[in-house]
């Protein structure tokens, strides 16, 4: 688990909390029902308004993998299609049949399918570019709905707002009441505005990155299994594929794996 979205959620709901005491004001003057549920229920809602009830089941679905996921390390992948590409120097293409049965990847156990049974490596590539293309449409589905929220809810805020401060203008005669009433009025703009900056944007962004980094993974898996059916040589492989990878990214294999080892396989699910 990568728990940069949940620690950086909380911290920015933390700073908010640490404003509002040292202010000497207290939290419950925000934590208002009315505001809150128009806030939180109206953007929702218009966000299912302006999607598809699929696309919106989706990407609820999706909403725990920006708090759980934990991308996979390049290097896992890089070690995985080595071992492959010496198994293949040693055995022969058909070898990789028993790989593509023993791994839970299902994109990398189509390409080791296809390299056994003789797929043409040009029609190979374009069928693993489409599984990648099919790939980021379906994440962007879910990024893209977060990212609406966090557009609309601004403007629910506002709308709330208006709606109270028009209940404001109707008790013009208690002036003793006014403030507190006026006060409790921008506490929907302010949900409006926390909640698009402080989750939906976070977790619209946070859904984007992982997909592009599975993105990067499945080609780098793409670029490696057609480079084993090509037969090219394991050493010069890893430094094609490392040279692929941004440095700050590379990381390392969890553990050093011998060749021929199943475990690369179950390490790239």
């Amino acid at each position: 688990m990568d728990p940069a979205t949940l620690i950086g959620i909380v911290i920015a709901f933390g700073s908010l909390v640490a404003m509002i005491n040292l202010e000497g004001s207290s939290v419950g003057s925000v934590l208002l029902m009315p505001p809150m549920l128009l806030v939180f229920v109206g953007t929702i809602s218009v966000g299912l308004a302006g999607s598809t009830f699929k696309d919106f089941l989706h990407s609820v679905k999706s909403l725990p993998k920006a708090f759980t996921a934990k991308p996979s390390p390049p290097a896992e992948s890089i070690d995985t299609v080595v071992n492959l590409a010496e198994k293949a120097r040693r055995q022969g293409l058909l070898s990789l049949e028993e790989d593509a049965g023993k791994t839970q990847d299902t994109f990398l156990r189509d390409a080791l399918q296809n390299i056994a049974d003789g797929t043409d490596g040009d029609e190979l590539r374009e069928m693993l570019d489409d599984a990648i293309d099919t790939k980021m449409k379906t994440d962007n589905i879910a990024s893209r709905f977060f990212q609406q929220l966090g557009g609309y809810a601004p403007t629910v805020g506002i709308i709330g707002t208006v709606v109270s401060l028009t209940h404001v203008l109707e008790n013009l005669s208690t002036p003793s009441t006014l403030g507190p009433m006026i006060a409790s009025a921008f506490v929907a703009t302010l949900w409006g505005l926390l909640s698009a900056n402080f989750m939906w944007l976070p977790i619209s962004n946070r859904l984007a990155r992982l997909s592009e980094l599975e993105v990067d993974r499945m080609t780098l898996l793409m670029e490696g299994v057609l480079a084993v059916q090509a037969g090219s040589q394991p050493i010069l492989l890893r430094e094609r594929l490392t040279a692929l990878v941004p440095e700050h990214n590379r990381g390392t294999a969890k553990a050093a794996r011998k060749p021929g080892s199943d475990d690369h396989l179950k390490s790239a699910a």
